[in-house]
């Protein structure tokens, strides 16, 4: 079952052993950490750069969100393909992430199925469930609304909302490390695309080993 929010403080919260840094203090141009630094130093710049860009996204005003998720659906579909037949994992829309619920109603009536990402445990992969327009939701990890009841599925496709994202399609998420868990958990392999905004790329998010790249991004330039 998922388990409710409060479980779960920010990921970001965390112990370190080594000495702080102050990247976070800085600008995101002057407070790039140096290839060399410690992880506890990446960690504490990409929570910086996660602030900054999710007040970003929030601060969009809705004519224009329309737009850009007009065009984030048109290239979603070009980048996917076909979808009849196939299994294709959404998300639904938190802290201001494209909204693409209608989009996912497309898929449904083209033939395709749509499946929603839910936290079973921390520290676990994601399971992926079958969602359809009425089936019965509850709050998940960070409030997120999420299937109640329904057997695990394997996806063709996983949409992975970004927060940030690189040109070597490295995706700066929320720190909970759920996706890079799931899918270097995988059997098969899904087609992996990030979605999110142009304004939201990064010139290096610092990938960690433990960090899987998603095929492609899809954003709304």
């Amino acid at each position: 079952m998922a388990m409710d929010e409060k479980r779960y403080p920010d990921p970001e919260i965390r112990e370190y052993a080594s000495p702080p840094c102050f990247a976070h203090e800085l600008s995101s141009e002057y407070g790039q950490p140096e290839p060399g630094d410690s992880w506890s130093c990446v960690l504490r710049w990409r929570k910086a750069e996660r602030q900054r860009l999710i007040e970003e996204r929030l601060a969009i005003d809705a004519d224009e969100r329309k737009e850009r998720l007009d065009r984030i659906a048109s290239r979603l579909g070009l980048a996917i393909g076909k979808v009849s037949g196939r299994i294709v994992s959404g998300y639904w829309p938190f802290r201001g992430e494209p909204d693409l619920r209608n989009w996912a109603i497309t898929v449904i009536e083209c033939g395709g199925r749509i499946a929603l990402p839910v936290v079973i445990r921390k520290g676990w992969p994601l399971e992926f469930r079958i969602w359809s327009p009425g089936d019965p939701l509850e709050r998940g990890v960070w409030n997120i609304l999420v299937p109640s009841r329904g057997p695990s599925v394997a996806p063709d496709v996983v949409i992975a909302p970004v927060v940030g994202f690189d040109g070597a399609n490295y995706r700066l998420g929320y720190g909970g490390g759920f996706f890079d868990r799931t899918l270097a958990a995988m059997h098969r392999r899904p087609l992996v695309v990030g979605v999110g905004y142009a304004g939201s790329r990064l010139r290096t998010i610092y990938p960690q080993p433990h960090d899987i790249p998603m095929d492609i991004i899809v954003t709304d330039a």
